[in-house]
């Protein structure tokens, strides 16, 4: 069985931070049961964006910073990185690591960081949907992967974590040709599932110091959990994440999809807890994403009716013009092309969009929202 270790933290003291780590490292048996003398290990971060590290959009810098020490103190080689959102590139991923934290105020030298930008085609066999996953060439740089997710919301998988974390081991914008093929939310958690294997993380670390609640997972509200998660398994990390944040995990396409698969049970019955009991860190008023989406239709209704039906209850991206600085990221990122600029001013084609919410992830003031027809809200509380 697969530990999961719960440790407090209450803020981002280096040395509270490190502490933290290192109780979480013992938690699951140290670091040499699973790394080798010399290794070269990538810290696979979550840096969506450029967003300071109070937003909560982004794995803080010390815990990364520290975790990258207790490494180094222990003899292993480090690489941090990661492919966030837009295209992929050295001017993008600069404005990036600076905004973020990962810079030299944090303690982070230039030689730290990533600045591989190929990408290879890697085969998968025991992969679902993709057996053959583009991938970052940095992967071929390090020996093994350790995956430092952010505990967030997530509009379109309502949870990102340690598995969907790994979305990062995709360059760029070839993540839009992913949602672009895999518009389904389920085919989509799926092959989340997939590149998490392909990535095959050893260990996973979250940072639930400050997570984010509501709408994430760029915009949403930072939250104090005070809480350092770890374990060996990315699948069951995320499903003690949940049950500490009072989510429902059949409402998570990532962790019912890891379910059905076989990597986590839904009883904890797989899973051995150490640190903090769950019901002692629960955090019972954590904000979901608003986004809910249904289905009342069956197979072989008439187009029309479901292009009515679609328009009176399908949840959708929605732009507030006002807020809006006519950057054109949306734009952009999204994988359909269903966005067109007006005037510096998005619209949506409704029709084509897929809800993917590549949009609202995107945006960097926070002018998209995961809108809820007045109907669907209505229905959802019934």
């Amino acid at each position: 069985m697969n530990k999961v270790s719960i440790v407090k933290c209450k803020d981002y003291f280096y040395d509270d931070v490190k502490n933290s780590l290192v109780r979480s490292i013992k938690n699951i048996g140290g670091l040499n049961k699973y790394l080798n003398d010399g290794d070269k290990i990538l810290l696979k971060v979550n840096l969506l964006m450029k967003k300071s590290p109070d937003k909560a959009t982004t794995t803080h810098p010390i815990f990364v910073k520290a975790l990258a020490d207790i490494l180094l103190e222990n003899g292993y080689k480090v690489l941090i990185g990661d492919s966030p959102g837009g295209p992929f590139n050295e001017k993008s991923l600069s404005a990036i690591y600076e905004v973020s934290g990962f810079n030299k105020e944090y303690g982070f030298e230039s030689e730290m960081l990533n600045w591989n930008f190929n990408e290879f085609e890697k085969e998968c066999l025991s992969c679902k949907l993709s057996k053959k996953i583009t991938t970052v060439d940095f992967l071929n740089d390090i020996d093994k992967v350790i995956s430092v997710s952010k505990l967030k919301t997530h509009a379109m998988m309502k949870f990102t974590g340690a598995v969907k974390n790994m979305f990062g081991t995709i360059p760029g914008i070839k993540k839009a040709e992913y949602h672009f093929k895999m518009p389904d939310v389920n085919d989509f958690a799926d092959m989340l599932v997939d590149v998490c294997i392909n990535a095959n993380p050893i260990l996973s670390f979250m940072d639930g110091i400050v997570a984010m609640e509501g709408a994430g997972p760029s915009n949403g509200d930072p939250v104090k959990l005070g809480l350092v998660l770890a374990s060996t398994s990315p699948y069951k990390l995320d499903r003690v994440a949940v049950e500490i944040i009072n989510m429902n995990y059949k409402e998570v396409p990532t962790v019912r999809k890891s379910i059905e698969r076989g990597f986590v049970s839904n009883d904890f019955n797989d899973i051995i807890i150490v640190g903090e009991k769950i019901d002692e860190v629960k955090y019972s008023n954590f904000k979901s994403p608003s986004i809910r989406s249904v289905s009342f239709l069956r197979d072989g209704t008439p187009v029309f009716i479901k292009k009515a039906v679609d328009r009176l209850l399908k949840p959708r991206p929605k732009f507030n013009h006002t807020i809006c600085v006519g950057c054109e990221e949306c734009f952009k990122a999204c994988p359909p092309k269903a966005i067109i600029m007006k005037s510096k001013k998005p619209f949506v084609n409704l029709e084509t969009c897929i809800r993917c919410y590549c949009c609202q992830e995107l945006c960097p003031v926070g002018a998209v929202e995961a809108y809820r027809p007045w109907l669907l809200r209505k229905i959802v509380k019934i």
